[in-house]
């Protein structure tokens, strides 16, 4: 089976530094390379500065192009840089809403296109439509179904929690999922759906959330424990795709402790309750 994973888009993009500098470079792996950036294992300018975060980031259709970007990029003025900055911030500034059945397109494209090119999930026929409109409907009926769109309206990504063992007496127990469009991994799109996801089932009375991923896959983990996630337990050598075997790591995070018998979970929060969940996350 052909290696989708190697045929990787390319991105030119600016991360800030401390000070005020702006570092221009391109990548394939938005969200690699600016670890690497903020770890010291970055470029020599991003070691000495010390790079913070995101500033600018910008598709291309291969290399070569974006090597000619990042040329014209470092040509402009730190004023006319700043401009882009600030546009591309407010562009992509996730808006926070509940999903609809009218979603279930834009979520099945992002979804499939992580099915046909990474391993993030071991799906490997896509989905359908039809069967994403039913996954919609079921999915809401328990728990948040979180989208992140862009200014014009382009999903950024999308965070939902769903049963993590059909058994009553796990019924305070969640399995969460994200994913977020490529370019939007290292944008804060994740960090603002999966703070406001995990507000909402704080609120609903569940007590514990799991998150099962693919491994390897550390930028994953590195952003489950930033939330307070743990890992519970590896399982080598279980899913096959791409033409090599990857394992399973299971990640818990406890929302509530103590050994009290629990409440019922609220299956539905009130409109208003999660209006304002979703703005506090859009605007922070």
């Amino acid at each position: 089976m052909e290696n989708r994973e190697i045929m990787a888009p390319a991105y030119v993009y600016m991360v800030r530094c401390e000070g005020g500098q702006l570092y221009t470079g391109w990548t394939n792996d938005p969200a690699a390379r600016l670890h690497a950036h903020k770890t010291g294992q970055g470029a020599k300018a991003t070691r000495a500065f010390g790079a913070l975060s995101l500033a600018y980031l910008e598709p291309c259709p291969d290399k070569s192009a974006a090597l000619r970007r990042e040329a014209a990029l470092k040509k402009l003025s730190k004023a006319e840089k700043e401009l882009l900055c600030a546009a591309w911030a407010e562009k992509t500034r996730p808006r926070l809403s509940m999903a609809t059945r009218a979603d279930a397109a834009d979520i099945l494209q992002l979804y499939n296109w992580y099915v046909l090119h990474r391993t993030a999930t071991y799906q490997i026929t896509p989905s359908t439509l039809p069967e994403y409109e039913a996954w919609v409907e079921n999915t809401l009926a328990r728990a948040p179904l979180l989208l992140a769109r862009d200014g014009d309206g382009r999903l950024l990504g999308y965070a939902c929690a769903h049963r993590y063992h059909p058994r009553e007496a796990f019924d305070w127990d969640v399995e969460s999922t994200i994913y977020c469009a490529p370019d939007a991994c290292s944008a804060g799109v994740g960090k603002a759906l999966y703070g406001a996801l995990l507000e909402l089932l704080r609120m609903q009375g569940y007590w514990n959330v799991y998150a099962l991923l693919a491994d390897p896959n550390p930028a994953s983990e590195r952003f489950h424990e930033k939330f307070g996630f743990v890992c519970v337990g590896r399982q080598p050598h279980t899913g096959y795709k791409f033409g090599r075997w990857g394992g399973m790591s299971i990640w818990w995070l406890p929302l509530r402790k103590g050994s009290a018998a629990p409440a019922p979970v609220r299956l539905q929060l009130t409109p208003d309750e999660a209006a304002a969940v979703l703005q506090k996350y859009t605007t922070t």
